[in-house]
């Protein structure tokens, strides 16, 4: 009988193992997919900011098409809107660069939660690995010393 238990604790052994790894595993890739999130808000910051340049210039240049076009020169309070205009962009683009650079922050903590959880997995599966494979050793030890 004691060797069916032994077995039987080895096999939970070998399970628990598996299991383990499989856990940790399934958070790696959820780290990587973090990881993944994070370069993929860095590329869409860069889309944005190109495209607000481009909304801007083309802002500005209409901007300046008025101020001429009104009949005044491109200085006094037609240079005040266009530094105004311009003061603002910074400022958006700002904006931007911080939204992604949170964003960003967020999706490697996730990605470092993720690895601790699957360290943390590891770590219990192998603690009951360890405890089967106590238990068959006892096992055996219960059935020699009864012999």
């Amino acid at each position: 009988m004691s060797w069916f238990s032994a077995a039987v604790s080895v096999a939970a052994a070998r399970q628990a193992s598996a299991a383990g790894k499989y856990n940790q595993a399934v958070q790696n890739r959820n780290a990587q997919v973090a990881e993944k999130e994070a370069e993929r808000l860095e590329q869409v910051k860069e889309f944005d900011i190109a495209r607000f340049d481009k909304e801007f210039t083309k802002l500005q240049g209409e901007t300046k098409t008025r101020i001429l076009f009104s009949g005044a020169e491109l200085s006094g309070t037609g240079l005040r809107i266009l530094r105004a205009n311009a003061e603002e962009a910074e400022i958006e683009k700002d904006l931007i660069e911080y939204n992604s650079k949170v964003g960003q922050s967020r999706a490697f903590e996730q990605a470092n939660f993720a690895r601790m959880q699957g360290q943390i997995a590891r770590n219990q599966a192998r603690a009951a690995e360890l405890g089967y494979y106590a238990q068959a050793g006892e096992s055996l030890l219960t059935n020699y010393g009864k012999s």
